[in-house]
């Protein structure tokens, strides 16, 4: 396989790696993996991400947003939400530009009493995306209702003022009704991650029917781990196995799957996506 792969969504940065960070890094380049996209989490861990992009510019690249779950019994989550605005403004030394505003959205799985304070934060994160003129990249868990309704007030309002609301539903695990709903609210792709690996996963029918021109691979390492490690740690070489996968279920090959996927992310991420080709054979 001659094209490179695109992990558009991990959390190299996590403490689970940092027994073996570079080894990680190095199994992702003989797996074909060229380009892992960063999403931030909250100021807590800022620094680990910040370090990983810089001591990889050519492979790492950040995203900045403040995850929904960082907002719940955070009496500072304004705060939280300031910083991810100025670090827009001017990115730290050595970082680079933020290749998107991420990980935001909605998560009531844990927790449903600050789905006022998560919808606040979303709303005003995927305006600082717009400002910005950066992809979103969007976290749903137990909350795809409200999530649709607010994509589809921000999708109007964005059309009104003549721009676009782009990006990246990252680990998407709903039907095709949902995703139909949504693409028509915007420019927008959706990340396919270990749960379509998984035996008897209602999410391999979903994406089958799906067109690859609206799929990008993910990890969400060191979660959500493909078959055939599942019950071991997620890493970035095994985007490798979704993307097989999705080749099966498509029936095609896996290059051609890596080829549409790393043009899918390219697109939405410009430059900040990266290299896509192999020189080794």
């Amino acid at each position: 396989m001659e094209t490179m792969l695109t992990d558009t969504h991990c959390h190299l940065y996590a403490e689970e790696f940092d027994a073996d960070r570079e080894a990680a890094l190095q199994r992702a380049a003989e797996a074909g993996v060229g380009r892992m996209l960063l999403p931030a989490i909250d100021s807590e861990s800022h620094e680990r991400l910040f370090g990983l992009c810089r001591a990889h510019p050519d492979r790492c690249a950040a995203m900045m947003g403040l995850h929904p779950t960082s907002i719940n019994d955070n009496p500072r989550w304004r705060e939280e939400l300031a910083l991810v605005a100025r670090l827009l403004d001017a990115p730290p030394e050595g970082v680079g530009a933020f290749c998107a505003v991420g990980e935001i959205g909605l998560d009531f799985y844990w927790d449903d009493r600050f789905v006022r304070e998560q919808s606040e934060a979303f709303v005003v994160q995927l305006r600082l995306a717009r400002r910005h003129d950066l992809p979103v990249a969007v976290h749903t868990r137990a909350a795809w209702d409200a999530m649709v309704r607010i994509v589809g007030e921000e999708a109007e309002a964005a059309r009104a003022e003549g721009s676009c609301l782009r990006g990246v539903f990252h680990a998407y695990s709903e039907g095709v009704e949902v995703y139909e709903r949504l693409a028509a609210t915007g420019d927008w792709l959706f990340g396919i991650g270990g749960v379509v690996t998984f035996r008897k996963s209602a999410l391999a029918e979903t994406v089958r029917r799906m067109p690859l021109e609206c799929l990008v691979l993910e990890t969400d390492c060191p979660y959500l781990t493909p078959a055939p490690h599942r019950g071991e740690r997620n890493e970035p070489a095994y985007v490798r196995h979704v993307c097989e996968k999705i080749a099966e279920l498509h029936g095609t090959d896996a290059a051609t799957v890596a080829a549409v996927t790393t043009a899918n992310a390219r697109r939405m991420f410009g430059k900040c996506e990266g290299a896509t080709t192999r020189n080794d054979k």
